[in-house]
């Protein structure tokens, strides 16, 4: 029953979600405590608002799973005390070993605590573009960790991936069969999925958002996001859904606050664009349907500049 009720939760969550939430585990360097979503899968969610020091860069889903012969980590943290935090919590719930540690995604908050993942002799698992994007430019996203996380990031170092892969990498681990996905260009490059196939249930990384609003980056394609979803992730058919950013929940509520809003955005500069407008004015383009959001005042302005500048010449 206390499963069941967690979940209705996790649907309804959107009224939980809020940048003006404070710390909820302040005991710890994690911004709210782990909890089981379905039996032996974990998740430690992060602040639906940017990196901060209050936060120390916990904005992101940290999740884990226990399957009887070892833990697998999905995400390494945006530092090394993040990581050292997380590994306290899993040692509270199973004496089980951490045996892999998989990013997903090149960001910092993928990949930085990989430093303390490292120490720890765990192999760390990340697509092969993730791997050369973090190596291209980990320095510089360390750098960006150190500005705002100031004494909390020390003992962050750059420590890359040890394996990567392709398209598709399966691990059968207790008694888990876990498929380390890549269904295509998304948020980012090598954005990762960790599906679940006998659970119905899908890590999702960045390419599913709940309750905070996606970031197109410079190097997001919002069409092709929108493609991946619909010929690879909406093909899971997914029962349970722990997006990269965003409480627990289910197939419905990802699309909604991620791919709808996507098409919506771009159906919205496609018509400033018919109308001759620029991009001055795409800037100005209605998202109010999308203004409950975290992080809209920081994000939505930007994604629709560029999206303008993508559409502008197809």
């Amino acid at each position: 029953m206390k499963r069941i009720v967690l979940l209705a939760v996790c649907v309804a969550a959107p009224a939980l979600a809020s940048e003006d939430i404070a710390d909820q585990y302040p005991d710890s360097p994690l911004y709210s405590k782990p909890v089981e979503f379905i039996p032996h899968v974990w998740s430690a969610i992060g602040a639906t608002a940017p990196p901060t020091y209050e936060n120390s860069g916990h904005n992101n889903n940290l999740s884990f799973i226990v399957t009887g012969d070892g833990v697998i980590v999905v995400n390494g943290g945006a530092a090394y005390i993040l990581a050292e935090a997380l590994h306290e919590e899993i040692r509270q719930i199973t004496d089980q070993p951490v045996k892999l540690v998989i990013d997903e995604n090149g960001q910092g908050h993928a990949m930085l605590g990989n430093a303390y993942w490292a120490e720890q002799g765990v192999p760390i698992l990340a697509h092969v573009d993730a791997a050369e994007e973090f190596e291209a430019h980990g320095e510089a996203i360390l750098a960006d960790m150190q500005r705002y996380n100031e004494d909390k990031a020390e003992g962050t170092f750059v420590a890359l991936p040890t394996e990567t892969f392709e398209d598709k990498h399966v691990i059968e681990m207790g008694d888990f069969t876990i498929e380390v996905l890549h269904l295509g260009p998304a948020h980012g490059p090598g954005d990762t999925q960790v599906w679940l196939p006998a659970q119905s249930l899908v890590i999702a990384g960045d390419m599913a958002f709940h309750e905070r609003m996606p970031p197109i980056f410079a190097d997001t394609n919002a069409r092709d996001w929108i493609e991946t979803w619909e010929t690879g992730f909406e093909a899971l058919n997914a029962t349970y859904v722990i997006p990269g950013h965003g409480h627990p929940t289910n197939m419905d509520q990802v699309r909604r606050y991620t791919r709808d809003y996507l098409v919506y955005l771009r159906e919205q500069i496609g018509a400033h664009i018919d109308d001759g407008g620029d991009l001055a004015g795409a800037y100005y383009v209605d998202q109010s349907p999308y203004a409950n959001l975290d992080t809209f005042e920081e994000l939505a302005t930007r994604n629709a500049g560029r999206v303008y500048e993508q559409m502008e010449w197809e």
